[in-house]
């Protein structure tokens, strides 16, 4: 079990915009991710440090994201204005959540210009829509080599994050304590007034920290 990514979903200018802001102020190029044809949804990528990344994620007009819980997420976030939407925790095994939230993981999916494709299953996006403080998780599968965190080598870390919401919370959620796959990234706590979920991640640059 270990942190895998953060999402953000676009803000009304779009994906691109989004995405040229967040890595202007990171100091680093994104590269283009592509489509989840299952989720109606497609993504910018910025590759970070210790097998992390940050996703910048728009939803299609595409049937396929009113139906999907990820394209439903990514829609409801994007029209209270943008921001950050939620974090993903990586497993060897869903088997015990599956079991756990009484229903199967979805496989999703997206294909590179060459043909190959990136796959995974993941679940908990129910989980998150109802409380964005939980992560959602996923199983890779596949050529690991094509892990969006190895697009190229980066030296921006994902230092912390500020999660309005409970420690306690996640650990339930998550069937061991949170600190587990945050192992790496310092999280602060705080009491939600309002919707709970990330408020703010903060990143070491080659320009010093920086806080989105």
């Amino acid at each position: 079990m270990r942190m895998d990514h953060v999402s953000y979903a676009c803000e009304q200018d779009g994906l691109m915009a989004t995405t040229e802001r967040i890595s202007a102020a990171l100091g680093v190029d994104a590269v283009r991710g592509g489509v989840h044809p299952r989720f109606g949804t497609r993504n910018m990528i910025i590759p970070l440090a210790d097998h992390k990344y940050l996703e910048v994620v728009e939803v299609l007009d595409h049937p396929a994201s009113d139906k999907a819980p990820f394209g439903q997420a990514v829609r409801a976030r994007s029209a209270t204005g943008g921001g950050w939407m939620g974090w993903c925790v990586a497993v060897d095994d869903l088997s015990p959540f599956e079991e756990r939230l009484g229903r199967s993981a979805v496989p999703g999916n997206r294909k590179f210009p060459d043909g190959r494709e990136l796959v995974w299953q993941q679940i908990g996006i129910l989980g998150l829509i109802a409380d964005p403080q939980v992560p959602y998780l996923l199983r890779w599968e596949g050529d690991p080599s094509l892990h969006p965190s190895l697009v190229y080598a980066s030296d921006v870390k994902m230092s912390s994050l500020t999660i309005a919401g409970s420690a306690a919370r996640v650990t339930e959620w998550l069937g061991e304590p949170v600190e587990k796959p945050l192992e790496d990234v310092a999280v602060q706590w705080v009491a939600p007034h309002g919707v709970p979920g990330i408020m703010s991640v903060t990143f070491e640059t080659a320009n010093g920290a920086v806080t989105i």
